[in-house]
């Protein structure tokens, strides 16, 4: 008897265990990480950089907001630009902020926030120059100064196919002939044109005078916070903390303080 009772025990755990399979609460997500160390580079002014010691800069402020609002324990930490991807997989740290564009092959690596920094491409001209605003209608025609290595060649080559693309080892070579009147326009990234156009001879000569336009494919997606693939929860904290930091202008508050322009 007692071994009949046996197998019909058996019997029934059988029976009910896909039930009671689905029954079983899934695993709750791992943790936050505590403290969160973020990575920096520690040498890309005004973005990051170290003063007294000690990180600051754009990248430095904004972590500190983001973990603020996230209500999150964080510390910064620096590391070379070579082999910060390695170190965030191998555990080093918990986050990138350095400056880093979200690209294709990135992305095939290690995760990325929603962008926190988005700098343009933009046009310069001569102040004393009449010409039409910027745009793939004006353009065909016209000289326009880029660094040859920058990515501001494929999208002329694409964009405006009709224009004369004239390249130079640095883009401060362009302004160099901008300033002489060799070149009609110079395209570059805004934040090193600003800089520009910051010195005395930059302000005495030219002007910024037009934007490429927001959403242009080949300006890239912008710069995120890299994490690792597996850190989804530490990843939705920090979209959620960027979203209210947008929201309520303490981004731009902290963004003003070191760029002169919208870079959302």
């Amino acid at each position: 008897m007692s071994r009949l009772l046996s197998r019909l025990l058996l019997l029934s755990l059988l029976a009910a265990g896909p039930a009671l399979a689905e029954q079983a609460p899934a695993p709750s997500p791992s943790p936050l990480p505590s403290p969160v160390r973020i990575a920096t580079e520690g040498g890309h002014p005004p973005f990051n950089y170290v003063e007294d010691g000690k990180p600051a800069g754009f990248e430095v402020e904004l972590a500190q907001a983001l973990c603020a609002q996230a209500g999150l324990t964080c510390t910064i930490v620096l590391h070379q630009w070579d082999g910060i991807i390695k170190g965030l997989e191998a555990g080093e740290y918990d986050a990138i902020m350095a400056a880093m564009a979200i690209t294709p092959k990135r992305a095939a690596r290690i995760a990325f926030t929603r962008p926190y920094l988005r700098i343009p491409f933009t046009y310069v001209a001569r102040r004393d120059a009449s010409l039409p605003p910027p745009s793939p209608a004006t353009l065909p025609g016209r000289r326009i100064g880029v660094a040859a290595h920058g990515p501001q060649v494929a999208y002329l080559e694409q964009r405006v196919p009709g224009a004369e693309i004239r390249t130079f080892d640095s883009l401060a070579d362009a302004t160099l002939d901008l300033r002489a009147g060799r070149v009609d326009f110079v395209l570059g990234d805004k934040l090193d044109l600003a800089t520009f156009l910051a010195r005395p001879e930059g302000e005495a000569c030219c002007l910024l005078v037009g934007d490429v336009p927001a959403g242009e494919p080949l300006l890239g997606e912008g710069v995120g916070i890299g994490l690792r693939k597996a850190d989804g929860a530490l990843r939705a904290a920090f979209e959620t903390a960027l979203a209210a930091l947008i929201a309520d202008g303490r981004y731009d508050r902290i963004r003003a303080k070191y760029i002169p322009f919208d870079t959302k």
